[in-house]
C-alpha cells in the first residue's frame, strides 16, 4: 500500500533540504595492467577505465531523472598506483597521472581517485617515486586526485613518511599557488584508510576489493538538520539520537536503492553505500547547522565535540540497520571550507584550530579543507600529521589531514576554490616548533591494543 506521507516527506527532503546521492564511484581494479614498459601501462589502464566507466554518466544521469534524486558527482577510484607503475623498468607516475586524467575526462567523470601509496609501515621503491611526484602530477591534471596512508592501527606512524608528505604538502601548494594550493586540496594524508571508500580525495580500491564495483556515498545534513530542529525545544537527547538514527535510516535506505539499480544496469556488482554527511558551501546544507538545531549558539561553543560524537554515532546506526554493507567511512565531515557554517564559524574565530582537531577524535575524517599560512613551517605542518595519527591510531578509527597552506596569504586573508571545495579564512596554527620530535624519525610504535591476534 502506498503511504502518501513517505512519499511527501521523500520529496520534501529532496527540494527542501539538500538530500542528494553525493557520488557514485565505480572501483576498478587495475592489477592486471602491470607491465615492465609504463607505455603498455599507460595503454592498459586507459583501456581498462574506458571499458567499465564508459556508461557511467549517462546511466547515472537517468537514474537520476527516473528518480528524481540528484546524482551531484560520478568518480572512478583505482588500485594505489604506486603499486601498478612499480613493474615498470624505469617507471614514469607523472605519464600515468595523465592517463588516468584522460581517461576521467573522456569517460565524463568528476574526479578519478587512486594516485596512492599505502606505506604505514614503510615505502618501497614505488611509494617513494609516486610519493615525489604527487606535486607534478596534481600540477597538470584537473581530475586527479591523491592519498597516502602514513599510520595505522596495526602498524603505528611511519614518521619518515609523515615528514615527506609534509614536504609533498608545501610543493603541491606552490606548484599550484596561481590556484591558491589547489593541488593541496586534492591530497590528502590517512591513517587507517577504508578501501572501499567513495569519497574524494581519500578514495581508491582496495587490495581486497573486487574486479569492478559501484560504491555510493549518500549525504543529507539538511535532512538531519530539519528532522532535529522539528522536534520541541526540550525534546531530550534520547529523542534527538532516535530522530537522527530514524533519518540516517531512510537516507541510506534511499542511496541503496539506486545504487543498486545502477550497478546492475551496469553489470557490476553494488559494493557499499557510506552515509556520511558530507556538507556543500549552500546554505542549508551544513554539519554545523544541525549543532545549533541541537541548542549550540554555533559550531564552536563548548559542547561542540559532545553533538558530532552523539551525531556521528547515530548515523551509523541508522545506516547500519537500512543495510548490510555500509561502508566507507559513515559518519559526519568536518571540512571548513566546505560547510556554509564552519566557514562563518571559523571566520568569525569561534572554530579555531585546536577545537577542531579535538573535533576529529569523534567526526569520520579529520583536519579536512584547512587553509593555513603559506609560510608555515614543513616540521608544522609534520606535528599537525603526526597528531592526526595519533588520534586515528589509538581510537582504531580512520583520521586524515587534508591542508592547504596558501601561498602569498596570511591570518585573516580568505582562500576561494568554488563548486563544492568552497571558500575558507586563513586559520592560524601554533607557532612552536615541532622540529626536533618529527625529524628524529623512525616509526611511532603501534598501541598495545593492536596485539589482538
Amino acid at each position: 500500500m502506498i503511504n502518501e506521507n513517505l512519499i511527501l516527506e521523500t520529496i520534501n527532503m529532496i527540494k527542501l533540504y539538500n538530500l542528494d546521492i553525493r557520488t557514485v564511484t565505480m572501483a576498478i581494479s587495475l592489477r592486471d595492467c602491470m607491465d615492465s614498459d609504463v607505455d603498455v601501462v599507460c595503454d592498459n589502464i586507459y583501456k581498462k577505465i574506458t571499458h567499465y566507466a564508459k556508461n557511467l554518466v549517462e546511466y547515472a544521469n537517468e537514474f537520476e531523472n527516473e528518480y528524481s534524486i540528484p546524482i551531484v558527482n560520478k568518480r572512478i577510484s583505482v588500485t594505489p598506483i604506486s603499486l601498478v607503475g612499480e613493474a615498470c623498468k624505469n617507471p614514469d607516475y607523472v605519464k600515468i597521472a595523465k592517463t588516468l586524467d584522460k581517461a576521467a575526462k573522456d569517460v565524463g567523470v568528476n574526479f578519478i581517485g587512486g594516485f596512492s601509496a599505502l606505506v604505514e609501515k614503510g615505502c618501497t621503491k614505488g611509494d617513494k617515486l609516486l610519493i615525489e611526484s604527487i606535486p607534478e602530477a596534481l600540477a597538470q591534471t584537473e581530475r586527479l586526485c591523491s592519498s597516502i596512508n602514513v599510520a595505522s592501527s596495526k602498524a603505528g606512524i611511519n614518521m619518515d613518511a609523515v615528514l615527506k608528505m609534509a614536504e609533498i604538502i608545501k610543493k603541491s601548494a606552490e606548484l599550484t599557488k596561481d590556484k591558491d594550493g589547489l593541488g593541496a586540496a586534492k591530497l590528502v594524508v590517512f591513517c587507517n584508510s577504508p578501501g572501499d571508500n567513495p569519497f574524494m580525495a581519500g578514495a581508491f580500491c582496495g587490495i581486497g576489493e573486487p574486479e569492478c564495483a559501484l560504491n555510493v556515498g549518500v549525504s543529507g545534513p539538511g535532512v538531519v538538520r530539519a528532522a532535529v530542529a522539528s522536534l520541541p525545544k526540550d525534546a531530550s537527547l534520547s529523542d534527538l539520537a532516535n530522530k537522527i538514527k530514524q533519518t540516517a535510516y531512510k537516507i541510506t535506505t534511499t542511496g541503496e536503492l539506486v545504487g543498486r539499480k545502477l550497478a546492475d544496469k551496469l553489470g557490476i556488482p553494488f559494493g557499499v553505500i557510506d552515509l556520511s554527511l558530507a556538507p556543500t558551501p549552500a546554505q542549508g546544507d551544513s554539519v554545523a547547522g544541525i549543532f545549533q538545531a541541537m541548542g549550540l549558539e554555533h559550531a564552536g561553543a563548548h559542547g561542540t565535540t559532545a553533538c558530532l560524537a552523539m551525531l556521528n554515532d547515530a548515523v551509523k546506526k541508522g545506516g547500519i540497520m537500512a543495510s548490510s554493507h555500509v561502508g566507507g567511512l559513515s559518519g559526519a565531515f568536518i571540512p571548513v571550507s566546505e560547510d556554509a557554517g564552519m566557514i562563518e564559524a571559523a571566520s568569525k574565530g569561534y572554530l579555531t584550530f585546536d577545537k577542531l582537531e579535538a573535533m576529529t577524535s569523534v567526526c569520520s575524517v579529520g583536519l579536512d579543507m584547512i587553509a593555513i599560512p603559506g609560510d608555515t613551517p614543513v616540521d608544522t605542518i609534520a606535528g599537525i600529521i603526526a597528531d592526526e595519527m595519533a588520534i586515528g591510531m589509538i581510537n582504531k578509527k580512520t583520521t586524515a589531514v587534508r591542508i592547504i597552506p596558501v601561498v602569498g596569504k596570511s591570518i585573516g586573508e580568505e582562500v576561494v576554490f568554488g563548486g563544492l571545495l568552497g571558500k575558507a579564512p586563513i586559520m592560524s596554527v601554533n607557532n612552536l616548533s615541532s622540529t626536533g620530535f618529527v625529524r628524529r624519525g623512525g616509526r611511532i610504535p603501534a598501541p598495545i591494543h593492536s596485539l589482538n591476534n
